[in-house]
């Protein structure tokens, strides 16, 4: 989408799209209302715009975050700014929405409003990505653990994360091997079409391969919030007496899952199993410290940065990378004799 398919659409001349981009009084008030209704809809940037932006340089580096006050999150963001910091430039942090057909609206928003020299995202549900998707923002995207479930337009933007379909796979299994076959899976948001939905995945993987039958009363939604995860388990464990095991996909669940094992008067890593997400310090100050399996979170940080700054400097193209996770077993899984 240029100047000139603006100019079609509206039915004018590209002078006439041009002074309206340039706010020149010399335009018909009904004109200018078409023209801006057709740059809305088609979410279009305009160029001579992206230009002024290179030319004055604001030095801002956006961070659009779902959940800010994600102790994972927190951590990321922690290192990006230092690292933002680092090549003179400045970052602006944003929460995210929750409105999952409005991702990539907001990250166009962002980057017009705040005059932004590239974005990275962190967290989101970006499942309708296609060919089209970014070719209106003419900064570097880089979608940070996110996993979209679309193989378009991946020339278009940068993702870092990891492959959380097999890291919930490793996690499942490991909690089979050890004699589990009654494994709760404690995901995030019901919507989650990304993170929640690949990990997930993984697990009922794990658990075919293992002859196991997946059984939905197993799925617990835990919102990625502790409050509400120890709130789900207690009434999960009043009606459920076979489970041995639960598999939460973040471990600030995991946290609230452990309490409520705890109040319950059952004892984790005896009559309860728990494995968590995230590799988070206050997994291994838990007591006991909870077996969790650990995302690379400053390599990931790291790394968006190293791209965004490559894409700025033309040194490269659009990267997809993912990262190892490693399993950190401790205390909070038992070996079941069957």
């Amino acid at each position: 989408m240029n100047i000139r398919d603006i100019a079609r659409i509206s039915g004018v001349g590209v002078s006439t799209v041009s002074r309206v981009l340039n706010n020149h009084p010399d335009v018909k008030e009904s004109t200018r209302e078409n023209v801006l209704r057709v740059i809305k809809e088609s979410n279009y940037v305009p160029n001579n715009s992206a230009r002024i932006l290179k030319q004055n340089n604001t030095k801002n580096i956006g961070v659009l975050v779902k959940g800010v006050f994600n102790p994972f999150f927190s951590e990321l963001i922690n290192v990006i700014g230092n690292k933002i910091n680092e090549h003179k430039y400045t970052m602006i942090l944003q929460q995210n929405d929750y409105v999952l057909e409005h991702e990539v609206e907001n990250i166009i928003s962002f980057v017009k409003e705040k005059r932004l020299q590239g974005i990275i995202c962190l967290g989101g549900n970006f499942i309708d990505l296609d060919e089209d998707s970014f070719r209106n923002i003419d900064v570097p995207v880089i979608l940070t653990s996110v996993n979209t479930v679309s193989s378009l337009g991946r020339d278009k933007y940068s993702t870092v994360g990891i492959d959380n379909l097999e890291s919930a796979y490793n996690a499942t299994n490991y909690l089979i091997q050890k004699g589990h076959k009654n494994i709760a899976l404690m995901i995030g948001e019901e919507n989650d079409f990304c993170v929640s939905w690949w990990r997930y995945k993984g697990y009922i993987k794990a658990l075919k391969e293992n002859n196991i039958e997946p059984n939905d009363d197993n799925l617990i939604i835990g919102d990625y919030d502790s409050k509400i995860a120890y709130e789900v388990t207690m009434e999960f464990l009043k009606k459920r007496k076979d489970i041995t095991a639960i598999f939460a996909i973040s471990d600030f669940m995991a946290m609230g899952v452990a309490k409520a094992v705890t109040n319950s008067g059952l004892t984790v890593g005896k009559d309860i199993s728990i494995v968590g997400f995230d590799g988070m310090d206050v997994s291994c100050y838990y007591n006991p410290g909870i077996t969790t399996i650990k995302q690379p979170k400053e390599e990931m940080a790291i790394k968006s940065v190293e791209i965004l700054f490559n894409l700025l400097k033309d040194k490269c193209e659009n990267q997809h990378v993912l990262l190892d996770t490693e399993l950190i077993e401790r205390e909070s899984c038992a070996e079941l004799n069957n």
